[in-house]
């Protein structure tokens, strides 16, 4: 079967490689995908005519996709998995109705209180004046949320009232445009955090037959700051780990009871068609678990991660999310994870998460690479059209997030030194790494 995948980045490439490798798949169609795609086995790039929706419709009829894999955020916000599926393609996305639980951090604190998942105390405004005068009465730390979308550039952890103030007006200012004209403002949680992804399949008819389920995968971390040691400015994700030592069944357990269950609940009460993936970011306090927010997609870097520890077919796993058979696949579908671990390091352009240049020269020792047994995930890069005819592989920058180094190893040890091994086979002008993804004293912390 042919099978589409949505998105450009490294979370796609990494979905495009996985689905690329069950028996089952004969074609990934990458819409647009990247350079990494464009080069991958089994996969195909589509650029992008028309609108996405127009685009994915049409390729997926004249192609006859079985389904297709939503990456991103922003169209699952837009309701392409409602359009795809009422042109009668399968979709692994949820509808909108789902995704503006990502799109709407006010919707989102609404859904985690009505249905009592544990979360941080927040308050919703939409007047500046109010919500100063909330942060003066709360004091800091606090943390200013955007309420909407805002390319993980709405959130300010203020450790002062003086830092809390200046968020409030330069988002309500318009700095991450009409995402921060509503704020959510939120108690402070001490804790470390964590990722938990999971798989969802939650229809009205399912939910009625008692067979709604959402399936957790393994915990990961990912690390957000620049600089080693978690300092710096905040980016998208400088690297990944997977599975994570410090958390503990009995935490595990409490996610399941406090969060996942109660999320699940809310899901099937408000009559959702949620087919796809979700994202818990978590803060594990003194407390227990607590849900800083949902995603609802697979996140990225963390995919990097949590994909290669997969001992299952991805493609049957997106089939039973799917479940168009109507007979609850997905609360029988055997997980399985290989043991030991799974570091992924990014490598980002000179500058970011500021201003960066393009267009620089990706070079990869192909057989250094390879002794190592590291996979990369492309994300900012593109094929090289000046190279020369025949040439494989050539790639230049094309984003702030360039590349991740994938690496598995039977203990972290093991993982971490062939992630950093396999990163000194890959060059670019600029290129520039966290040097401690995974190590103590790299996770962010409150």
């Amino acid at each position: 079967m042919k099978v589409i995948v949505v998105g450009s980045g490294g979370r796609e490439h990494a979905i495009s490689y996985t689905l690329a490798q069950s028996k089952s798949v004969d074609e990934v169609i990458c819409i647009p995908g990247n350079g990494g795609t464009a080069l991958e086995a089994k996969c195909r790039n589509v650029d992008v005519q028309g609108t996405l929706e127009q685009t994915v419709i049409s390729t997926a009829k004249q192609d006859s996709a079985a389904f297709a894999v939503i990456g991103p955020e922003d169209p699952l916000a837009a309701g392409i998995a409602d359009a795809l599926w009422n042109a009668g393609i399968p979709t692994v996305g949820p509808k909108a109705q789902g995704a503006a639980l990502e799109a709407s951090k006010d919707l989102s604190k609404q859904f985690m209180a009505k249905y009592g998942v544990a979360c941080a105390e927040s308050a919703t405004f939409t007047d500046s004046d109010a919500a100063l005068a909330y942060v003066h009465e709360k004091g800091a730390p606090i943390v200013i949320k955007a309420d909407g979308l805002a390319a993980g550039k709405g959130v300010v952890v203020a450790k002062t009232v003086a830092e809390a103030e200046t968020a409030v007006r330069e988002l309500m200012d318009g700095k991450v445009g009409e995402a921060g004209k509503k704020l959510v403002i939120e108690e402070y949680l001490q804790g470390v955090e964590i990722s938990v992804l999971a798989a969802v399949s939650v229809t009205p008819a399912s939910a009625k037959a008692g067979k709604a389920t959402i399936v957790p995968f393994l915990p990961a971390r990912d690390h957000k700051r620049l600089l080693d040691g978690a300092q710096g400015p905040n980016t998208g994700g400088m690297g990944a780990v997977c599975p994570l030592s410090d958390v503990s069944e009995e935490t595990m357990r409490l996610f399941n009871e406090r969060i996942l269950q109660p999320t699940l609940r809310g899901m099937i009460q408000e009559r959702m068609d949620y087919r796809g993936f979700i994202f818990f970011g978590l803060m594990l306090t003194k407390d227990g678990p607590k849900c800083l927010e949902y995603n609802v997609r697979l996140g990225d870097p963390e995919t990097q991660a949590v994909l290669p520890m997969m001992d299952f077919d991805f493609a049957s796993l997106c089939e039973a999310i799917l479940d168009t058979a109507g007979v609850g696949a997905l609360a029988s579908f055997p997980l399985a994870w290989k043991t030991g671990y799974q570091v992924a390091p990014v490598a980002v352009s000179g500058g970011y998460p500021g201003s960066y240049a393009k267009g620089k020269q990706i070079t990869v020792d192909n057989a250094a690479l390879k002794a190592t047994g590291a996979k990369l995930f492309i994300a900012g890069a593109v094929t090289d059209r000046r190279a020369k005819s025949g040439a494989t592989g050539a790639m230049v920058t094309n984003g702030g997030r360039v590349l991740a180094c994938s690496a598995h190893g039977s203990t972290f040890d093991e993982a971490w030194a062939h992630a950093y091994e396999a990163l000194k086979a890959v060059h670019f002008d600029g290129m520039q790494y966290r040097k401690d993804i995974g190590l103590p004293g790299a996770a962010e912390s409150n």
